[in-house]
């Protein structure tokens, strides 16, 4: 028996070493494949903030949503802006080349993750760092709740929300993510996500969310699949997906404090983030908030319907300028 159990804790450990050998590779390979589009701000306390910057102009910052990065600003939309603002897309924290708010968030098997403030708070300083001050704040998706965060306790110029997660949501969010959150998740099928999941597969998972419109032609290629499939990536993003709920119920109580210009973008066929979930209470629960509802349309407006998402941009800006 002791030496079954033996022969069984080695070949384990072999395995172990097997998986995590080839996750390596794959990591090594897709960073190399896909490396940072931008620049680096150190905050003081030696934390790394990935962002990308171009234009001159008034200050708009993009946050992307769950699993992205810059590179879902910058597959098209961040060009519609550049001729009229300066505009700042960064990597949300633990995602596309960003650290971790905190070391306290690291590990295989901690399933703690960043709230939306912390994220906000980690972004804001970067901007600060940057010279931005007071810029417009556009949040897609899990970064319409960051954007929002931002709002509560940083004094933006004003927001614009893009299928936002806004407030409380009813049931589940699927096995994947409670799976990757967990300890043993994170330790067990992570690696093995990392290390064997085809990247062909993406597609499927991509045209999901851009349901009922296609994904345009090149976007996978262009953000990155091995990037999200990394695995501190993929541990990051289960575990803040999956401690969201929280705190958007905090910080929907505290909806009636913001006052200042805010756009609202939902697409009404969306069925990631539910418009009368999301967006349409929100337009009830934020003084002078302005809804736009885009029929038709899914989860990725400002890929799909990028017009209105820039002049929804455009709108915020003159609002906050006061014109």
């Amino acid at each position: 028996m002791t030496a079954t159990i033996l022969i069984s804790t080695v070949a384990l450990a072999g395995c172990g070493v097997l998986v995590d050998g080839r996750a390596s590779t794959r990591e090594r390979a897709a960073e190399a494949a896909h490396p940072p589009e931008g620049a680096f701000v150190t905050l003081p306390d030696g934390r790394r903030v990935h962002y990308v910057q171009r234009g001159t102009g008034p200050d708009v910052v993009l946050i992307h949503g769950a699993s992205g990065s810059t590179r879902d600003w910058t597959f098209g939309f961040m060009d519609r802006l550049v001729d009229r603002y300066r505009v700042t897309a960064f990597d949300r924290p633990g995602l596309g080349f960003t650290d971790r708010a905190s070391p306290a968030y690291g590990g295989a098997f901690n399933t703690a993750a960043e709230s939306p403030a912390e994220q906000a708070a980690m972004l804001a300083a970067a901007s600060r760092a940057l010279g931005i001050d007071r810029p417009v704040v556009v949040g897609h998706s899990y970064g319409g709740a960051v954007a929002l965060a931002w709002g509560l306790d940083h004094d933006p110029a004003a927001l614009v929300l893009v299928g936002a997660v806004s407030n409380p949501w009813p049931g589940g969010l699927g096995a994947l993510y409670g799976i990757n959150s967990s300890a043993l998740g994170g330790a067990g099928v992570v690696p093995l996500i990392t290390a064997f999941a085809p990247l062909s597969r993406a597609d499927d998972a991509i045209a999901t969310i851009f349901e009922p419109q296609p994904a345009p032609p090149g976007y996978a290629d262009h953000i990155g699949v091995g990037i999200i499939l990394r695995r501190e990536t993929l541990r990051a993003n289960a575990r803040q997906v999956n401690s969201l709920r929280p705190h958007v119920v905090e910080m929907a109580a505290r909806y009636g404090e913001l006052d200042l210009p805010v756009e609202i973008l939902h697409g009404d066929r969306d069925t990631i983030v539910p418009l009368a979930i999301h967006s349409e209470p929100l337009a009830g629960q934020i003084a002078g908030a302005r809804l736009t509802v885009l029929p038709g349309i899914g989860h990725m407006p400002h890929h799909v319907a990028a017009g209105e998402v820039e002049a929804a941009v455009h709108r915020a800006v003159a609002r906050a300028q006061g014109d």
